[in-house]
């Protein structure tokens, strides 16, 4: 069956290792192709296994861990190119994603590191899209950082394994980090032609001889302000980075605000980046927005000491203004567990009343206002030391 490791370009056992580098790196076996569960025949791994671990009895188990913190480090989702028909992605020979293309060059995937063209040659001359979902109005506005240097390592690849003219379609070059802009320079210096425009168009529509068996990328040169037609044996989309599809149930279990981009949202995007709205729960990596590797090891890094810091303490202060349930007149109607943002209010079925957890409460106030029975208040904001407050500063005002 195809492999999702290699996104449908190479071929995978019922019994195998998901990625070179899973945790814990150990084989897993497919329920729905392995022979023994279809047809309870086969067990040639088992016979195979010197150390005698298979075992086909084994049911999946859910665990329930008591933990201090959280690091939610969900990762990214590339973006599918599919609706982009002007690409042909899926429609046209040898348009191919850029994750399609990184197992291609990888010297461990399906081709042993060989840029090849469907057909089985090496291709002549390579396209290579940048911001493919990025920077787009109709997808995603947001730069996704990473799309000008792995499209430029691509070049790089291809140059030190091939003849291969390479052409990079860009908007802007944005080599941002430590040694980024040199590089680009050197990729300049092997020969890599980079062209300033996004293409409108790659057709297999040949209009002189020389397109004839070649895709064909129709762009606007914004240097020179000219329509051009260039012919190429395959076109590499560089796609953007998006939030997970899963994204929005995640953050509704954790209690993850997100931004309108999509990804998680951090507290302070300055003094506090990696902490979240709920205390307790930290993010790190892609699923705060689009990094590269090494910003994802910072990030990473930082969660960690937050964490260890936590958990070093011991005991944790918690706000003084918390929400408290008068469960003499609590009428168990459950909204305020409802309007809840942060998941501290639970509910007696024995007593039929709700109850605030004090050490997950912020004192928002929005059960406060929910409540129909006002039977939540907020401690240190009752109503008499409001309206005490109130008359302080009306007596200083008026003296």
């Amino acid at each position: 069956m195809d492999s999702e490791f290699y996104v449908g370009m190479g071929k995978r056992k019922a019994i195998y290792t998901p990625f070179p580098q899973a945790v814990p790196n150990i084989p897993v076996i497919d329920r729905e192709h392995c022979a023994f569960f279809l047809s309870g025949k086969c067990r040639a791994c088992e016979k195979f296994c010197e150390v005698k671990a298979i075992d086909f009895q084994q049911q999946d188990k859910l665990l329930d861990v008591d933990v201090g913190a959280i690091i939610v480090t969900t990762g990214f989702n590339l973006f599918d190119p599919t609706p982009l028909y002007q690409y042909g992605y899926k429609r046209l020979d040898n348009v191919i994603t850029s994750l399609e293309f990184e197992r291609m060059v990888n010297s461990a995937g399906p081709t042993e590191g060989h840029v090849l063209l469907k057909d089985g040659s090496e291709p002549r001359s390579i396209g290579i899209i940048h911001c493919v979902g990025s920077r787009d109005e109709k997808y995603h506005e947001y730069c996704s950082r990473v799309c000008c240097m792995y499209s430029m390592k691509f070049a790089h690849l291809i140059k030190e394994h091939s003849h291969a003219e390479v052409y990079e379609f860009y908007i802007d070059i944005r080599s941002f980090g430590k040694g980024y802009e040199e590089f680009y320079n050197r990729v300049l210096d092997e020969g890599t032609v980079f062209i300033r425009g996004r293409p409108a168009e790659i057709t297999d529509l040949a209009e002189t001889p020389e397109e004839k068996g070649k895709l064909v990328i129709q762009f606007e040169d914004t240097l020179i302000g000219r329509q051009r037609r260039l012919p190429v044996d395959m076109v590499v989309l560089s796609c953007g980075v998006e939030p997970q599809p899963d994204v929005e149930s995640v953050a509704r279990l954790f209690n993850i605000s997100r931004s309108a981009d999509g990804f998680f949202l951090e507290r302070h995007p300055k003094l506090d980046p990696v902490a979240t709205s709920t205390d307790g729960i930290f993010i790190g990596g892609c699923c705060q927005g689009p990094k590269d590797i090494p910003d994802t090891v910072a990030q990473a890094s930082a969660a960690a000491a937050e964490v260890l810091s936590l958990i070093s303490r011991g005991n944790v202060e918690i706000e003084a203004a918390t929400a408290a349930v008068n469960e003499r007149i609590c009428s168990g109607c459950q909204l305020c567990k409802l309007v809840c943002p942060y998941s501290a209010i639970s509910f007696d079925e024995q007593k039929k009343v709700c109850r605030v957890n004090e050490a997950l409460c912020k004192g928002c106030g929005a059960c406060v206002g929910g409540c129909p029975s006002d039977a939540i208040g907020l401690n240190h904001y009752t109503n008499e030391q409001i309206v005490a407050q109130m008359e302080g500063i009306l007596a200083l005002e008026s003296a």
